[in-house]
């Protein structure tokens, strides 16, 4: 016997059920089809342009920069855009995620690269499972599509997020993510509010502590 299975077992014992007790393994079940929402706070409950725009000053209140874009195809230049008013490489990596390998990219003259990041990349560029509202905070699921890595080790992240992701509460991202990836959840749910930075030494803000020291979003109508 395991030492999980011995504190269990001694916790069944002084409920006085069992492990096979069906009743019991129904009504949990149940209760984790059901996820039964909590109190929802009611500034992410507005209209989608007010969601936009909630979303919009919060992060921006964080120290990251936005910018909207028209169309997925207004990406690349978007990019191009930012990386050379930044004085950065024209070099991003990224994963296999199906909507940015689709970009027209061939109308920059940006290198991407494939694969995780190993901490000398200086862009990483990333595609949102989307983001809420009522925080600023974005929403990246691992895989090999979006490498967890990308949100973490490059000094700039640039992320790409669709207008119709933006949740205007947590709830709604939770919804979206039991729905698409039912009870096999992605490893890693990263939830992301502005650049990386700290005040743990001297109450002196510093960024780059934990991750990107910049953090860029595109958002496409």
């Amino acid at each position: 016997m395991s030492t999980r299975d011995a504190i269990l077992g001694k916790i069944r014992r002084s409920l006085g059920v069992h492990a096979e007790d069906s009743a019991r393994n129904a009504a949990v079940d149940g209760r984790l089809l059901q996820h039964a929402p909590g109190v929802i706070p009611a500034r992410g409950q507005v209209s989608p342009d007010a969601k936009l725009v909630l979303f919009t000053r919060l992060v921006e209140k964080t120290g990251a920069t936005t910018i909207r874009v028209p169309s997925t195809t207004a990406v690349p230049d978007a990019v191009a855009e930012y990386l050379r008013g930044r004085n950065l490489p024209a070099k991003v990596r990224m994963g296999d995620d199906a909507l940015l390998e689709a970009l027209p990219w061939q109308h920059t003259q940006i290198e991407r690269e494939k694969g995780p990041s190993d901490g000398h990349d200086p862009v990483g560029l990333s595609h949102a499972f989307g983001a809420v509202a009522e925080s600023g905070t974005l929403v990246l699921v691992s895989g090999n599509a979006n490498p967890t890595t990308l949100n973490f080790l490059p000094e700039t992240h640039i992320v790409v997020l669709l207008r119709d992701d933006l949740a205007g509460d947590y709830e709604m991202i939770w919804k979206k993510l039991r729905a698409e990836y039912g009870r096999a959840m992605p490893r890693t749910v990263n939830m992301i509010t502005g650049p990386s930075r700290s005040a743990d030494i001297e109450q002196t803000i510093v960024r780059g502590a934990h991750g990107p020291r910049n953090l860029h979003i595109i958002i496409v109508d």
